[in-house]
């Protein structure tokens, strides 16, 4: 008993100055950036800009993996392998570029709960009534611009992986069947493949958007 509550006290003895840790590199950080002129706003910014672009790319290379899931359905004769090849190399640009995705999304995420922070503690200093009043209007719409845009972009996301998956099982299917067979029975998955990379190139596309009105209007 007296082990378990040891390695508790442990444990959370250790998360607490790694949560320490990461907010005295990000304070260092953004002091560092503020020297240059980049306060958390000029930040987030170029965060979401960062996201919007990787949301582009990943449109371009799940687009190419569907085109060529679609032209191995098609498939008349030849070379397997270079299909084979050339699908793992599909493959692995999507998950890179989901990861990618992921971590950056998950860097605007903190930036903004960073600068939202800092905003409504400065919010609380201001005397004057009317400049507070003005300013709190000011924070509570950005909040909301930022939380539609969050909520866009987690969604596009959720499309990734099912379409991951999918483009996973084919290649391993690919890897230890190398023969004519093997495009009938993969024929089956090309029509769910399309409809789940249209619907994500659907919800990234929406993302981007988004991305663009909040950098218009934040």
């Amino acid at each position: 008993m007296k082990q378990t509550y040891a390695g508790t006290v442990a444990r959370l003895f250790l998360m607490s100055v790694i949560v320490l840790f990461v907010s005295g590199c990000n304070t260092v950080y953004y002091k560092t950036m503020e020297q240059f002129g980049k306060e958390k706003r000029h930040i987030l910014k170029e965060d979401v800009k960062d996201v919007r672009q990787s949301q582009t790319k990943a449109q371009r290379e799940f687009q190419d993996a569907l085109t060529t899931v679609r032209e191995l359905y098609g498939f008349q004769g030849g070379n397997l392998e270079q299909f084979y090849d050339r699908l793992k190399n599909n493959y692995e640009d999507c998950e890179s570029r989901a990861n990618q995705i992921e971590k950056r999304i998950n860097t605007v995420e903190e930036v903004a709960g960073d600068l939202f922070k800092e905003w409504d503690a400065e919010i609380a200093q201001i005397q004057d009534p009317d400049m507070k009043n003005s300013s709190r209007q000011s924070y509570a719409d950005s909040k909301e611009q930022y939380q539609k845009l969050q909520g866009v972009m987690k969604n596009s996301t959720k499309g990734m992986y099912p379409v991951l998956a999918k483009l996973r099982d084919n290649v391993l299917y690919l890897k230890h069947n190398l023969n004519a067979k093997t495009v009938g029975v993969l024929g089956g998955e090309v029509a769910s493949i399309e409809q789940d990379v249209e619907k994500l190139i659907f919800d990234m596309n929406a993302s981007v958007d988004e991305a663009e009105n909040f950098l218009n209007r934040f």
